[in-house]
């Protein structure tokens, strides 16, 4: 209802501005103000009007998100064209001037041109969509926008990273498939490892039932992982959505050390022999 709403004021008020622009402003530099303030008015009406739509998928996520990308850049070169041709400018002449220009920006700016090309194959090719979340040198996030020439990735830590779209590559998409969460959980060397690994199935099934909303099937048991100095580390996985990857980590972690306490194991921590003469 708001933005509905918000969208009648926006048709009031550019109705009143083009009344006004016809009728009540002979001056052409007071046209100009008034025709760029209602060409800004229509993009944000047209922006409003496109986030009535929610889509479900990410791929209409990043349409959209292009779509807004797109309608910025537009308003501006219809103010630029618009607004010489009502300080008396010719059509033809300003048709010419842009040409000159896409021409100088042509040689002069390459990378901006890559950028906005490869903008617009990304959503052709949809290597990647809103909401995904990738990995791009090191750096790992979550896809928050998709412009024409930038996008921006989000860190769980909340840092935004604005990378050029022409600089998007090597791309790891980890949206497409379910990800895997590692626990490596130390025990004595005097553990009776037989009879240990005839619980482990049991207390598998059982962190499953508590944490199903976040696993999407119990948790596996690898095996012995390393023989260290002091312990046995054993290397448990379980396959999670890529967004709980760090959180299931956590989760396994907290799960296996309680139920290897009821089974009797105690972890190991570091210890030091002192001997003396």
């Amino acid at each position: 209802m708001k933005k509905l709403l918000k969208i009648l004021i926006y048709l009031g008020l550019f109705a009143a501005f083009f009344l006004i622009d016809r009728f009540a402003l002979p001056h052409p530099v007071f046209r100009v103000l008034a025709m760029a303030f209602g060409v800004l008015l229509c993009v944000a009406l047209l922006r409003l009007i496109l986030g009535l739509f929610e889509p479900k998928e990410r791929k209409g996520k990043t349409a959209l998100s292009i779509i807004g990308s797109l309608l910025r850049y537009a308003s501006v070169l219809v103010i630029l064209c618009w607004g010489l041709s009502l300080l008396g400018v010719e059509l033809n002449t300003i048709v010419t001037s842009v040409g000159i220009l896409a021409l100088i920006i042509g040689f002069g700016a390459e990378s901006l041109v890559a950028d906005v090309v490869t903008g617009v194959f990304l959503l052709i090719d949809s290597q990647y969509n809103v909401d995904d979340i990738v990995e791009v040198d090191g750096f790992r996030g979550t896809v928050k926008e998709i412009g024409v020439r930038t996008t921006s990735i989000v860190d769980p830590g909340g840092n935004i990273k604005i990378i050029n779209n022409s600089e998007m590559r090597n791309i790891l998409n980890r949206s497409d498939r379910l990800s895997r969460s590692v626990s490596d959980i130390a025990i004595p060397y005097g553990t009776d490892l037989e009879e240990l690994e005839k619980n482990i199935p049991a207390l598998m099934q059982e962190i499953f039932a508590a944490r199903g909303d976040m696993m999407q099937a119990p948790p596996v048991y690898l095996g012995v992982q390393e023989l260290a100095e002091s312990s046995v580390v054993l290397r448990f996985v379980v396959e999670v959505a890529e967004k709980d990857i760090y959180a299931g980590a956590r989760a396994l972690n907290h799960d296996l050390l309680l139920g290897f306490r009821r089974l009797g194991v105690e972890c190991p921590f570091p210890q030091l022999d002192v001997h003396q003469h």
